[in-house]
């Protein structure tokens, strides 16, 4: 699906830093993108499947170090905004570059 604008999953804040929404999939056969998804409210969210379990937070920590490879920064670079324990999360990503986010999609 070719995203619209207003389909982005993610939004730049004036410090240079971006919210991106994800719907993590755990326990998936390999690390992926897997496209967009309807978050609801007419918000769309980034599909993103971890092989990692969500035991103990390992498929939250799976998504930061498999976004940090993917838009090449560092993991201390993206914090968990919101939904640690949901599906549906928010991260702040500092220092990543409004390219590469879209490289995403």
């Amino acid at each position: 699906m070719k995203a619209r604008m207003t389909d982005l999953p993610y939004s730049l804040d004036s410090d240079g830093s971006a919210r991106l929404a994800v719907r993590l999939t755990a326990r998936a056969g390999r690390d992926r993108v897997a496209g967009l998804v309807d978050a609801g409210g007419g918000r769309f969210a980034l599909s993103v499947k971890v092989a990692a379990p969500p035991v103990d937070g390992a498929a939250n920590r799976a998504l930061i170090a498999f976004l940090a490879r993917k838009l090449d920064v560092p993991k201390s670079s993206i914090r968990l905004v919101s939904g640690e324990t949901s599906r549906l999360k928010i991260l702040r990503i500092v220092g990543a570059a409004e390219p590469a986010l879209r490289t995403l999609i």
